[in-house]
């Protein structure tokens, strides 16, 4: 007897591994979280954006990411974002124009289910942690 996942029936794990991977692709670059919880509150333009990112990473104290996002890798993974319709690009047409972006339905639908893996990670934190020190320390002898 197959699991059940959002009602439907799988008969074996290959569905369920296909479907967690393509909503892992949908998460592939490192920013691609950032910038759906950048979005998440309210609609912003580009520079608004790339601030509001880096500044919350400066604030958590560089603990996801290692340097600042650059502007090119913004782009590239908003480019990648609204491809996978997870946020949209609106352009004003005023002097100079402005151009925001947003978060869509999906892409929040998508934040929302990643709730629970943060809350397991959270709780698994000391374990995870304690298992990479035994790993390096195992390499370091």
């Amino acid at each position: 007897m197959g699991t059940c996942l959002l009602g439907v029936r799988m008969s074996n794990g290959a569905v369920y591994r296909q479907a967690v991977e393509e909503a892992m692709e949908l998460l592939s670059g490192s920013w691609a979280v950032a910038v759906l919880a950048a979005l998440a509150p309210r609609r912003l333009q580009y520079s608004v954006l790339l601030s509001a990112i880096n500044d919350a990473e400066q604030r958590a104290g560089w603990v996801a990411h290692q340097r600042p996002l650059s502007e090119k890798v913004l782009s590239q993974t908003l480019a990648r974002m609204q491809r996978d319709g997870l946020i949209t690009r609106h352009r004003e047409s005023e002097f100079p124009p402005v151009t925001w972006y947003q978060i869509t339905p999906l892409g929040r639908s998508l934040l929302a289910a990643l709730r629970p893996l943060a809350e397991w990670s959270l709780s698994h934190r000391d374990e995870l942690n304690s298992a990479r020190d035994r790993r390096r320390d195992a390499r370091q002898n």
